[in-house]
């Protein structure tokens, strides 16, 4: 069942809910408000302990060691994609990750870095001759549908990177993971596939591809973590134990992956 509208840009705006940066402004917000109240012994303590919460989670969710061993998780989940002679499969499959909108500064729809890489990553498997068919998954994920077609950027870098316009399909009306699957199925029917995403992004995409009915071998394609969880500590130094705009933005993707997994389980989709 695709999500109305309405429906999509309710989800779309819940997950701000989610980011760890929205749970620093709230709490933060909380202490402001009681801070324009009459002072009180009471309200002191409040205001003392939203901020003491806000500067502890500061640290919990932007600084690197938290957030990327939360990644490590996600990322470790599957092992990396060994391709052999004999690994022949119905189509490669790979989903988008995003696209800039062009304006008065960018002259032009550019594929965000999640998308290009992605997008290298299936080319590289069709151009090794593992599947006749390339199927770029992704449409208009702007909560107004005003946005590019991620899939039709994505094609236009997979010709630049000498893939065959015949070889490659295009799906243009899925707006999440549990869409890309649907509608893969729509296009593809049931079959053997190389499903291409982010490491992070393949536990949730192959549970809902193999709820479709494919039968699915996970290609991971660009890796946030260095290491597993537990390995390379005797390697840190004092940054990993300062915050920063990169350790929340890890953080965040975590979150948004595991809270990804929760609601699609509690859906019955997964």
């Amino acid at each position: 069942m695709e999500l109305s509208p309405v429906l999509f840009a309710t989800y779309k705006l819940l997950k701000y809910l989610l980011y760890p940066l929205s749970w620093i402004i709230v709490l933060m917000i909380l202490a402001l408000l009681f801070s324009l109240f009459p002072v009180s012994p009471r309200r002191i303590r409040w205001i003392r302990l939203l901020l003491a919460s806000s500067v502890a989670l500061i640290f919990l969710v932007a600084t690197p060691i938290p957030g990327s061993t939360l990644i490590a998780v996600l990322e470790g989940w599957y092992p990396p994609f060994q391709s052999t002679s004999r690994s022949k499969h119905d189509a490669i499959v790979v989903l988008a990750g995003g696209v800039y909108s062009k304006g008065s500064l960018r002259p032009e729809n550019d594929l965000t870095d999640y998308s290009r890489q992605r997008t290298t990553c299936g080319a590289d498997l069709f151009l090794e001759g593992l599947a006749p068919r390339l199927l770029l998954v992704g449409g208009d994920s702007d909560i107004f549908l005003k946005g590019p077609i991620e899939s039709h950027e994505m094609r236009r870098w997979a010709l630049r990177l000498g893939v065959v316009g015949s070889a490659i399909l295009t799906e243009e009306r899925s707006r999440n993971t549990y869409e890309n699957a649907m509608n893969a199925k729509r296009l593809l029917g049931k079959g053997s596939i190389l499903l291409v995403t982010s490491a992070l992004h393949l536990p949730r995409s192959v549970a809902l591809f193999e709820k479709q009915g494919f039968s699915v071998t996970p290609v991971p394609c660009g890796y946030e973590a260095k290491d597993r969880p537990g390995k390379g500590l005797d390697h840190l130094d004092l940054l990993d134990f300062l915050p920063s705009a990169y350790a929340l933005s890890i953080s965040t993707h975590a979150v948004d992956e595991f809270a990804g997994l929760l609601v699609y389980w509690i859906a019955g989709t997964l």
